[in-house]
């Protein structure tokens, strides 16, 4: 999944109060500051670094409370549970003063996850609207820099606290914001939101290292954590970027008053390198690099395909392309690097002999390149095909290109998210997170049932509540739906995710209805933070209201049909359908061999049957990666999770 463009930093060292002797002055976490909110009904904590010994007081509705810092300069004062209120001041004093203006306190919820959650308000439907119309003084946001660090952090690497207004929403996390709206126009009490998200990442990077290192399948990586030389890391890095340094030549544009220079058939290209494609180009010559490169492959191509339509194949591309023939542009995709490119080329295009194929490519963030299997690079047509796998010339774009010089990825080491954009945190009361991600974990959704609540427990544990409520983003239908029933790794992710809901405090919002089948990244984030929010006023707050669709509870075989039953069924069970049909049922018997089932509503049940099926075992629901035909719901208008009653591995599954 897609790593966002960013500005990274790297923490090498724990920030602690070795440096702040150097300070002087009194200094706060940056995540206490003007325009914060304070989560109330719960003590709170205010913390920071001064001269060792020196005393700190603070003023704050009222009160005043001091404390001395330790030897290592270190303090901590406690206020006691507030209501929800504000605007608020707080005045620190020391030897130096902080006031701090426009505080609220409210309800505070942690925003983190991959790319999903990191989407933001401007992206979503309507966005711009959205954003026009975001004019929500008492909600605050705080959206953390992507960081990493090998050790814990003592505090972030940046960030401050905004007020929601037009002028600030755009870039904050859609989900995030319109789950904070949502729950603001119902408890009506000030909604701060701390987003710590980045895209593409492992929940292994979320989780610390002394947890992981419980988990047999990842203590190796937690050693490698541990004895990780950062210096190597950085002198690594530095040659690679060196070499594209030297790449990077000339002060003109491919293309040039819109005529694609680099694309001609005659153009020479003698000076551009070879690459191998496909492949991201991050994994090979071009580390940390995003922005436009050129490539361009010269083919032989049979006297049969000469004035014949055929058929260009470049697999998927990371984000977006142009692509041309001799010079003629025969296709482009914009922000779709899950796509496969197929563009029609028109007769007459090809010629006898050598014919250049050109593409220009559009990386903003993460991986870049043409990244399919090798067999999905050919031209065919007219009972031909030619094979375009393998060296290619590039170039990279002297006026539309940056890297980052990260030596690392968040992913190459587990708890490195966690030690940088969770753990400065830890004092800061919150009333729980809402999370989406898991895509990156698709490959493991086995040990994914251990790694999520290993996470939701660590959480816990770190921050001191045992309460912490955690709302899950069950992952969304994604890619071409299927034509028979089968196995599928983001059916069986969602099963864990629904799985973490027997831990207390839990909940989830369903999303198989509101994906996207081309794009990993669907635009409809109103749905998602809505859902969440449901889920917040029943398991945070208490309101008597539906939260949840229906929830697969048991099931009885009665001759040769199963009958299943359900929790949340709210109002009653219903088929989003205008004729009243149930879909996305597969049904299998003794041979473990799914089909298509029927089924049907009766008294709040489900009945599922199929006609050759005399002695069904197994019922299985929207058991898909992309589940586009599912339809049951509660009357409340919340789609059902899916579900299934036998728990068959597959023979590749570990235990």
């Amino acid at each position: 999944m897609h790593i966002r463009p960013c500005r990274l930093i790297i923490v090498l060292v724990i920030m602690g109060m070795q440096t702040s002797m150097l300070w002087g002055n009194i200094r706060l976490p940056r995540i206490i500051g003007s325009n914060m909110v304070i989560q109330r009904n719960a003590p709170v904590t205010i913390w920071g670094w001064a001269d060792a010994r020196e005393r700190v007081t603070i003023d704050f509705k009222g009160n005043t409370l001091s404390s001395r810092a330790d030897d290592e300069g270190k303090w901590k004062i406690i206020f006691p549970s507030m209501e929800a209120g504000g605007p608020y001041s707080m005045i620190i004093k020391g030897k130096n003063t902080i006031e701090l203006e426009n505080i609220m306190v409210g309800e505070v919820w942690i925003c983190s996850g991959q790319s999903n959650m990191e989407f933001n308000v401007i992206r979503s439907v309507n966005g711009k609207k959205e954003v026009e119309s975001a004019d929500y003084p008492e909600i605050r946001f705080f959206d953390v820099p992507n960081t990493i660090a090998f050790r814990p952090a003592e505090d972030l690497s940046g960030g401050e606290w905004m007020v929601c207004s037009r002028a600030t929403v755009a870039d904050f996390s859609a989900v995030g914001y319109f789950f904070g709206r949502n729950l603001y126009e119902n408890l009506n009490v000030p909604i701060g939101l701390i987003g710590t998200n980045w895209g593409g990442t492992l929940i292994e990077s979320w989780t610390s290292d002394d947890a992981l290192y419980n988990v047999p399948e990842r203590k190796n990586r937690v050693d490698e954590l541990q004895n990780v030389d950062i210096l190597k890391l950085e002198k690594e890095q530095k040659l690679k970027l060196d070499n594209i340094k030297k790449q990077i030549t000339g002060t003109t544009d491919g293309i040039v008053n819109g005529k694609a220079i680099w694309a001609g058939a005659d153009f020479d290209d003698t000076g551009w390198p070879a690459i191998e494609v496909p492949g991201l180009w991050e994994r090979t010559l071009l580390p940390g690099l995003d922005g436009v490169v050129w490539f361009r492959c010269e083919v032989e191509i049979p006297e049969e395909m000469v004035n014949k339509e055929t058929v260009l194949s470049l697999g998927m591309i990371d984000d977006s392309d142009m692509t041309w023939i001799n010079g003629i542009l025969v296709g482009q995709t914009l922000n779709r690097y899950n796509q496969d490119r197929y563009y029609t080329v028109p007769a007459g295009t090809l010629r006898p002999g050598k014919n250049v194929i050109t593409v220009r490519v559009d990386d903003t963030g993460g991986g870049g390149g043409m990244w399919s299997e090798d067999s999905m690079l050919y031209l065919k047509g007219a009972g031909q095909s030619v094979a375009l796998a393998g060296d290619w010339k590039y170039k990279i774009n002297p006026l539309q290109y940056s890297y980052d010089d990260t030596p690392c990825s968040p992913n190459d080491y587990p708890s490195i998210l966690y030690n940088g954009m969770i753990y400065p945190l830890l004092n800061y009361a919150v009333k729980g997170a809402i999370w989406y991600q898991g895509e990156s974990n698709e490959d493991e959704p086995y040990l994914y049932r251990t790694l999520l609540p290993l996470m939701i427990k660590n959480w816990r544990e770190k921050w001191n509540n045992p309460d912490l409520v955690f709302l899950i983003v069950q992952l969304a239908n994604f890619r071409q739906p299927v034509s028979i029933p089968g196995n599928s790794n983001w059916a069986e992710l969602r099963e864990v995710q629904q799985m973490a809901l027997s831990l207390p405090y839990t909940g989830m919002a369903v999303a198989i209805d509101i994906g996207d089948a081309d794009d990993i990244h669907p635009i409809n984030k109103q749905d998602v933070g809505y859902r969440l929010s449901l889920a917040a006023r029943k398991i945070a707050y208490g309101e008597p209201i539906v939260y949840s669709g229906p929830v697969f509870k048991s099931y009885k075989i009665v001759g040769n049909t199963m009958v299943l039953e359900f929790d949340h069924i709210g109002s009653g069970l219903m088929a989003h359908d205008k004729y009243g049909y149930l879909k996305g049922f597969s049904i299998a018997g003794a041979d473990r061999q799914f089909i298509w089932a029927k089924a049907r509503i009766e008294d709040n049940k489900v009945v599922v049957y199929a006609d050759d099926m005399t002695e069904p075992i197994a019922v299985r629901y929207a058991w898909s990666d992309n589940p586009d035909d599912a339809n049951l719901y509660n009357k409340q208008g919340l789609p059902a999770s899916p579900f299934r009653t036998d728990n068959w591995r597959r023979p590749a599954e570990k235990p």
